[in-house]
């Protein structure tokens, strides 16, 4: 093992131990980062009333928080202005995560459920992958097993991580068809996943899979071809700027750390780091699992 790559390890596990107040204010970088937990403003005299399971940006000003109690979509301004809430009692057995495509439609994992759904913006149900009710195995092509999260490419395909039960990534088409299995061998083997708790892409197309019991993110190229792994803990979220900054949430150790071309820029302590996603001005929004709460990172002025 060289130099670089025992340096990267180590960053990786410092990382690890960084933990913050009940706010999650604190930085692996001595603050670069401040976290607003309180930078959400619900309607006076509400609660979210249920586990903020998941938060994301549509780059475009808005926010949604999946909550696990109807309404289950909570929409906010980027200022924490409270915008509306939809979703009636019912439309989900355990809401898991939430990915807005580049044309604002809304994509759902009910991993109790064994599906994945797309919304519009005004909560019509355009789309549904898998079954209600029916689990499938690492070698179905239109079944999961309690999916956990979703990622749309540019072109429209459809990248399911499928991990709480399987092994694997599955990619469809922007209609809705079966391409690949991405994975779909428990391990820790290179290549092998062991609880994938999310999916992303770069620009180069590359799908990279928060590969989450063997703390660390797996990289495959465009053709579902092995490329290496990167030492992060990784069971949260997963999301990719415009320059190619991963941003890697892990809700054990309670920390986000931000990657540039597999090696730790910088890490960001945040109470119970599951759900997160980032926006087009640089901010970070993150939900705690298991909790009721939201938080913006924000970097500090200089």
């Amino acid at each position: 093992m060289n130099r670089s790559v025992i340096a990267t390890v180590l960053s990786a596990l410092m990382a690890c131990f960084v933990l913050g107040d009940d706010h999650g204010v604190s930085a692996q970088s001595g603050g670069t980062y401040k976290v607003d937990a309180n930078w959400a403003r619900l309607p006076a005299g509400t609660t979210w009333n249920g586990n903020t399971t998941w938060i994301t940006a549509d780059g475009r000003g808005q926010v949604v928080v999946l909550v696990r109690t109807a309404p289950y979509f909570r929409v906010l301004s980027r200022d924490g202005v409270w915008v509306k809430a939809f979703g009636d009692d019912g439309l989900f057995e355990s809401a898991h995560s939430v990915t807005i495509d580049p044309q604002g439609n809304l994509w759902v994992t009910d991993s109790a459920a064994h599906v994945v759904q797309k919304f519009s913006f005004d909560g019509r149900v355009l789309m549904t992958l898998g079954k209600k009710g029916v689990a499938g195995d690492n070698a179905s092509h239109d079944l999961f097993n309690q999916p956990n999260h979703v990622a749309v490419a540019p072109n429209g395909d459809i990248y399911v991580s499928d991990g709480y039960v399987n092994a694997r990534v599955v990619h469809f088409s922007r209609d809705g068809k079966f391409v690949r299995i991405i994975g779909g061998v428990q391990g820790s083997q290179p290549g092998q996943l062991h609880l994938p708790h999310g999916v992303a892409l770069d620009s180069k197309g590359r799908i990279l899979v928060n590969d989450s019991d063997n703390q660390r993110v797996s990289v495959f190229d465009k053709d579902a071809t092995f490329v290496e792994s990167w030492p992060y803990p990784s069971r949260g979220g997963i999301a990719v700027a415009s320059d190619d900054t991963v941003y890697i949430s892990d809700v054990n150790a309670g920390i986000v750390n931000i990657v540039k071309n597999g090696r730790l820029v910088d890490s960001v302590s945040v109470d119970r780091a599951h759900g997160m996603g980032i926006d087009t001005d640089g901010s970070i929004y993150v939900s705690g699992a298991s909790r009721m709460t939201v938080m913006k990172i924000t970097k500090k002025s200089q």
